[in-house]
């Protein structure tokens, strides 16, 4: 193991001045949404903020693959490159731009003929629904290209001993488990950044270690709980970047609907499981409380060490940014690689975690018995 950097993830163990705790960044997966994320990195890049840890499912374990794959002065660069790569010009679209529509040709477009740099229809697939192509090739499409990109963007070999620690989700398609794969605990190689994008039946599964995974959006969208359940527990500022909307009117019209049903599906978990957490972290705290008020015979003794290591007195803050919704999106919205809408979204992420890291909420007193703290 490379003893600087090394050397360098240790120092980075202390709380950065006047934070918290380690920083950690959690990227939800939603196609082009992530270009929201790419602003709100920004934005703490250039407020001298660097994530201590980036984790991130599907488009987020990319664009979290880009900030640990690579070293603070070159994130900015690599990140700028990949979302060139990605961008999708927009086309004349005579008549539906009257209509309002001319993102949905362009959109239609990417659906059509894939992304160069990201994915391409797959000839396999002409075959039929039905015809058996093996999971890695059942799909609409081939992420080879993806895989040429990311190998020329991230530097993996450094990853595992880089200052930055990366988790990605991903879901086994057999098990149909979730699975972290996380560089404290192993080397994460570009096959892993590509099976927690694998949304099927869009883009095959990606095999690691025998095994087929799928995007693990599919199960859990918001990867907060990876930060949340870890051991050993550490103080933590959590900036959470959300892209889709938990809370809308309800629709009124079926293009509505798809939108609605895409936003619940892919939102549905983060309330969830900040809620649990916070009952669990509150518990660790009063066990820790109660721990306290024995007698130093009684706290000796092995049996109440053993049940005092379920307290903890760490707090978590968890700051929420959320992508606003643009005028006149739909439920195509995640495809919306026109240069229009990244720069519209990317901006959105710059100005949000501008005004929250103005803010600083986590300087406020908090109650001491709480373990997570959700700022909005």
């Amino acid at each position: 193991m490379n003893t600087t950097a090394t050397s360098a993830r240790k120092a980075r163990t202390a709380s950065p001045p006047g934070l918290p705790g380690q920083v950690v960044l959690v990227l939800q997966g939603g196609g082009a949404l992530g270009a929201y994320q790419v602003g709100v990195y920004e934005a703490l890049h250039d407020a001298g903020i660097e994530p201590d840890w980036v984790i991130g499912t599907s488009i987020g374990a990319i664009n979290a693959a880009l900030i640990a794959g690579n070293p603070p002065e070159r994130r900015m660069d690599r990140l700028n490159a990949f979302w060139r790569h990605v961008e999708q010009p927009v086309t004349t679209a005579g008549p539906l731009d009257w209509l309002g529509m001319g993102n949905w040709v362009a959109n239609m477009t990417t659906v059509m003929r894939g992304i160069p740099a990201f994915f391409e229809p797959s000839m396999a697939a002409l075959r039929g629904m039905r015809a058996n192509l093996g999971v890695e090739s059942a799909a609409y499409y081939s992420t080879e290209p993806l895989r040429g990109t990311l190998a020329e963007l991230v530097d993996f070999e450094s990853l595992q001993d880089g200052p930055t620690r990366l988790t990605v989700g991903a879901v086994n398609a057999c098990s149909g488990a979730m699975r972290y794969f996380d560089s404290q605990y192993e080397p994460l190689c570009v096959e892993h950044v590509m099976a927690s994008g694998a949304l099927p039946p869009a883009f095959p599964a990606v095999r690691i270690e025998g095994e087929p995974y799928w995007d693990g959006g599919l199960y859990s969208n918001t990867p907060i709980e990876a930060v949340l359940d870890d051991r050993r527990r550490r103080d933590s500022l959590i900036f959470a970047v959300n892209v889709w909307h938990q809370t809308a009117p309800e629709p009124e019209s079926i293009w509505q609907v798809l939108g609605r049903q895409k936003d619940i599906q892919y939102a549905s978990r983060a309330d969830s499981h900040i809620a649990r957490q916070k009952q669990i972290h509150r518990l660790r705290h009063v066990i820790r409380q109660l721990t306290q008020q024995l007698p130093a015979s009684k706290q000796a003794d092995p049996a109440i060490k053993e049940l005092a290591s379920w307290g903890c007195g760490t707090t978590m803050h968890v700051a929420h940014l959320l992508a606003p919704r643009l005028e006149g999106e739909d439920h195509t919205k995640d495809i919306d690689f026109t240069p229009a809408g990244v720069k519209a979204r990317r901006e959105a992420g710059y100005a949000d975690t501008l005004r929250m890291i103005e803010r600083s909420p986590w300087r406020e007193p908090t109650d001491p018995i709480e373990g997570v703290v959700e700022h909005v």
